[in-house]
């Protein structure tokens, strides 16, 4: 990833890191921003995690503490997503088109694969820790989408699943305080013995599989609804992106299933007697929790709280940028010209693409005479 800094540099020798500057320069060829993009992808996809980089990630959230796992989802994994949005997009946006794409298959892949993991753990924090992979999945999509739409949802679902998959974990560690388990055949019955913690577990996960009226459909549906009306993606993604929506939903519902509403069952080793019982949430852990649900709601019923202080610097810092690149254009111009020839539309990876035979780039340049 420095390497690829360092290479975006001008060929004037100005040495800097200033992203403003580096957003502006018009030096790099195709071909550099075509294999710059992926300089800044082997970095920033570890971060994110995006498929098939993701297998540390479940291993990292199952043995981190609760409190480094609602850091880690909240906060660190966003610092990867986030790199896409500052560095890729609009340093070498011709590259980031290039290859959204490809971008966009690994997003579904993430996606349905993700899901699909979750259905076979019992473990709770494991399965909350790869429905992660699913949902950053999402944010990848909405952000290759290159849609206005596409990347203000795309960073909404980041702020709401730091908020929906933290509460789930600091849930599931209330539920090991008591229980030394997070064995879900283990468990059971919460509902009746518990609840207060019933109540944030079904709403948080209410909350994560992106019910009306809750923080995460807002985010999920206009992510869906940019891929589907992308030009660069198309209805393909969209579909496929609600099938991880279905599956989420499947495996979210089961797990609250077998941990609330399952046979009761209490673990033979947990510390409370048998006559005082597993007590439910203390004052303390309803302070913790209260505040998320009540932004969960909050960003469910008015997302503009957040939408719109962040549509103007999308537009300004990374759309306008990757709007005004050459690969765009075509994108453009292949999405509404069907006559449009592919042989023409797509250049050579080491070669540059000739305004006099590509449609996009001749209607984009000035007319002869012109200023």
């Amino acid at each position: 990833m420095h390497h690829a800094v360092s290479e975006s540099w001008p060929p004037s020798g100005m040495v800097t890191f200033d992203l403003v500057i580096l957003s502006s320069l018009k030096e790099l060829s195709h071909t550099e921003q075509v294999l710059l993009f992926m300089a800044f992808f082997s970095g920033f996809a570890i971060k994110v995690p995006f498929f098939p980089l993701h297998t540390w990630l479940p291993l990292a959230h199952t043995e981190a503490p609760t409190a480094g796992s609602v850091l880690l989802a909240g906060v660190l994994l966003k610092l990867g997503t986030y790199g896409f949005l500052r560095f890729s997009l609009p340093v070498v946006p011709d590259g980031a088109v290039y290859w959204a794409t490809t971008m966009g298959w690994l997003a579904i892949a993430g996606i349905i694969y993700g899901a699909l993991c979750c259905w076979v753990q019992r473990d709770v924090k494991k399965l909350v820790a790869y429905s992660s992979v699913s949902h950053l999945g999402f944010c990848m999509l909405g952000m290759f989408s290159m849609l206005p739409i596409g990347l203000s949802g795309s960073v909404l679902y980041m702020i709401n699943h730091g908020l929906s998959t933290g509460a789930l974990f600091l849930v599931v560690g209330m539920i090991y305080e008591r229980y030394h388990t997070r064995d879900m055949e283990a468990i059971g019955g919460l509902a009746r013995r518990m609840p207060i913690m019933a109540t944030f577990l079904v709403l948080f996960t209410l909350s994560s599989i992106g019910l009306p009226g809750l923080n995460g459909f807002v985010s999920e549906f206009t992510v869906l609804f940019a891929a589907y009306n992308s030009p660069i993606l198309g209805p393909a993604f969209g579909v496929l992106g609600a099938t991880g929506i279905l599956l989420g939903a499947i495996y979210m519902l089961y797990m609250v299933g077998k941990v609330l509403f399952g046979p009761t069952n209490e673990p033979p080793h947990t510390p409370d007697t048998e006559h005082v019982g597993t007590p439910d949430l203390n004052p303390r852990e309803i302070a913790i929790l209260t505040p998320l649900a009540i932004l969960c709601v909050a960003l469910g019923v008015a997302p503009r709280l957040v939408t719109d202080s962040l549509d103007p610097a999308l537009q300004n810092q990374v759309l306008a940028r990757v709007e005004s690149s050459n690969e765009y254009k075509r994108a453009i111009e292949r999405h509404q010209n069907p006559e449009y020839k592919l042989a023409d539309a797509v250049p050579a990876l080491f070669g540059e693409a000739d305004p006099t035979t590509d449609p996009a780039l001749a209607a984009a340049a000035p007319a002869p005479g012109g200023p």
